[in-house]
């Protein structure tokens, strides 16, 4: 394939397995040049993206950005589970873009928001019936590999999403039940953090700790109980997605309240799109509203999950393409 010279822009999502990359066109990805890359083939970033241009016919972006599963700070990312140097010096060299950027995953996701086509939302819960204003402000929550969550601001100069580690601070306890689960998470990691219970692994460990209550431990996988939830042939998988729903929702609840996002909450990553079709019938909303003298206060919020799988490619080249403006 030739692509034009000097014109499009590389972006890549990077997470603790594979990598996605990808050109865009302005904001546009362009769907055909997606192509996935398995971490453990390569040495490094810098040899990830070489292969990529390569296979895209020795492609040369003008601008290249990257979302990656880590902490971002002075133009450096530390993977979480990733031992490789990511920085905007590697990122040049390997792309030879004049432009280069790199944000953490949930940055990517928040910067997408505004680009998202309506189709790849699924409401969870419906907000006021009058549009938001411009500048309202939108929360991201990402479950999926981990937990994450950010705010959205839109400013005079372009979005602005800081960096956020929200997965590591302290789950919220609320019931008996839940405080037996933070002591079940705590016995075996040291530390009862919110995403120890809400992301993929966690769901695991909900299941687990099921399963000690009912004095039938048992491992079962993410995607097994997810599986499970659907055909409807394991009472425990239904239970466990139905706590996970409900902490979920207090979670969500409480950070609405720190941020103010009139512009909405949109749930992104893998087991947020996988519990969709279950948060309603699960008690997230309940859950999400269960604030007291604030319930009401709550309808204030909508909550929404992103289904485009894309959403962190389309972010990265939001946020590209507004630095080329600048």
């Amino acid at each position: 394939m030739t692509h034009p010279a000097n014109t499009l822009s590389l972006v890549a999502d990077i997470g603790g397995t594979n990598t996605r990359c990808a050109l865009a066109d302005g904001t546009t990805v362009l769907p055909d040049t997606v192509r996935r890359y398995a971490n453990t083939d390569y040495s490094g970033l810098e040899a990830v993206l070489r292969q990529y241009l390569s296979d895209e016919g020795d492609v040369d972006p003008a601008a290249a950005c990257i979302a990656v599963a880590g902490p971002v700070r002075d133009g450096r990312a530390t993977m979480t589970n990733l031992d490789w140097a990511i920085d905007c010096d590697t990122l040049a060299r390997a792309t030879n873009a004049e432009t280069v950027a790199i944000l953490n995953d949930l940055q990517a996701q928040g910067h997408a928001l505004s680009s998202l086509e309506s189709t790849s939302l699924r409401t969870i819960i419906s907000g006021p019936t009058d549009a938001p204003a411009a500048d309202a402000v939108r929360l991201v929550v990402g479950v999926g590999t981990g937990f994450n969550a950010a705010p959205v601001f839109e400013t005079a100069s372009g979005e602005f999403v800081p960096p956020s580690e929200s997965g590591h601070a302290n789950l919220p306890i609320r019931t008996e039940q839940e405080l037996r689960l933070c002591k079940f998470v705590s016995t075996a990691h040291g530390f009862p953090a919110v995403e120890d219970v809400l992301s993929g692994r966690g769901l695991e460990r909900v299941y687990a700790f099921l399963g000690q209550e009912a004095g039938d431990p048992r491992a079962v996988a993410a995607k097994d109980i997810m599986a499970a939830c659907a055909k409807g042939d394991d009472p425990r998988a239904s239970e466990a997605a139905a706590l996970f729903s409900h902490i979920l929702g207090t979670v969500c609840g409480n950070l609405s309240l720190i941020q103010l996002p009139f512009g909405g909450v949109y749930l992104v990553g893998g087991v947020a799109r996988a519990l969709a079709p279950y948060l309603t019938q699960f008690g997230f909303a309940d859950a999400f509203r269960d604030k007291g003298r604030f319930a009401g206060f709550m309808a204030n919020f909508s909550v929404s999950v992103v289904e485009d799988d894309y959403a962190a490619l389309i972010g990265s080249a939001s946020h590209i393409e507004a630095l080329k403006s600048n």
